[in-house]
């Protein structure tokens, strides 16, 4: 076991993807040389050099458009985009060709490719550098959408992912990347896609969280806790698929549910969980399935009071949390 930083688990798997299988390509803007914007590539071009690890142009169309071809001719490739914001000129290459690619062929082709993206708030990114993106894409069948939380699960996500046949979203919360640090082991292990984990058990409440919201969670549950509520809390790690059967299990254990996520309110991937609680589980609810996320505005202001008062943080969710305990 080592300590390693999110950003550390991330370059190092990448490194030993590359290592062990020479289909596995890295591409994207800045990506090279420089090591990308976050520096979560650096020392990748200089191991592998030009034909694995590519600089692109400044067009988040072509880096998936080209990923998407060299997938489907033998390669995996790995592109990054950097910044999840700028992500939606990218869109109809993943939705119309990516995700639908095995379902036109009849099984035919396949796209093995990973778009790994850093996203979300908090780091005084302002409107293009602080989105949280997911919604997007859990909503495309044909996709499989990746958030993790510690070191630990990005190395054996990001394992799952690059060797996964189909297209994964990984998307890293950016807030995370040098603030989080967690043990992660030297051995070859992975985490299975479509396997969510419960990082606090508890009886009263479940609080449904997952990527730095799931870091606040648990720190919410920690304040609680010291005033008799128990929470449980369950990290979903992947969201699409997601692991209805843990979700579902923890809430007819607690029998309240509270759903944590940054993005917008209206519309949020908070709102399928809610759906699924309310539906498959309504018979064991003593309240409300309830939200905690960000208000719906056009963005993440820039000025830091305003910033703050968009983000989910874990006194908002302790709130939550006594709110829901007291109905």
């Amino acid at each position: 076991m080592a300590l390693k930083t999110f950003i550390e688990a991330i370059r190092e798997t990448l490194a030993d993807e590359m290592r062990r299988d020479p289909s596995v390509i890295v591409l994207g803007e800045d990506v090279g040389k420089k090591g990308g914007v976050f520096l979560a590539t650096d020392g990748l071009w200089a191991e592998f050099g030009d034909d694995r690890v590519i600089d692109t142009p400044l067009t988040e169309s072509l880096i998936v458009g080209a990923s998407i071809g060299a997938a489907v001719n033998g390669l995996r490739p790995v592109a990054e985009i950097q910044f999840a914001d700028f992500i939606f000129p990218a869109f109809n290459q993943i939705l119309s060709e990516a995700s639908r690619m095995r379902y036109r062929s009849n099984n035919g082709f396949g796209v093995p490719m990973t778009i790994r993206a850093p996203y979300g708030g908090g780091v005084h990114g302002a409107l293009y550098h602080s989105q949280s993106v997911e919604a997007f894409f859990t909503h495309i069948p044909g996709l499989k959408v990746v958030i993790p939380s510690t070191p630990y699960d990005a190395r054996g996500l990001l394992r799952s992912a690059i060797r996964d046949d189909d297209p994964v979203l990984f998307f890293e919360h950016k807030k995370m990347y040098r603030s989080v640090r967690g043990d992660v082991p030297e051995t070859d292990y992975v985490v299975p896609l479509g396997r969510a984990a419960i990082t606090r058990p508890g009886s009263q409440i479940t609080v449904v969280a997952y990527g730095l919201m799931a870091h606040y969670a648990l720190e919410a549950a920690d304040v609680v806790g010291e005033e008799g509520i128990s929470v449980e809390v369950v990290d979903l790690r992947t969201l699409r698929p997601i692991d209805k059967e843990m979700v579902l299990g923890s809430v007819r254990k607690t029998g309240k549910c509270l759903v944590v996520y940054e993005d917008n309110r209206f519309g949020g991937y908070g709102a399928e969980v809610a759906a699924i609680v309310a539906e498959e589980a309504f018979d064991y609810l003593d309240g409300p399935v309830t939200r905690i996320a960000g208000p719906d505005v056009p963005g993440v202001p820039y000025n830091h009071v305003l910033e703050d008062w968009f983000m989910v943080n874990p006194e908002k969710i302790a709130d939550g949390i006594r709110k829901l305990a007291a109905y």
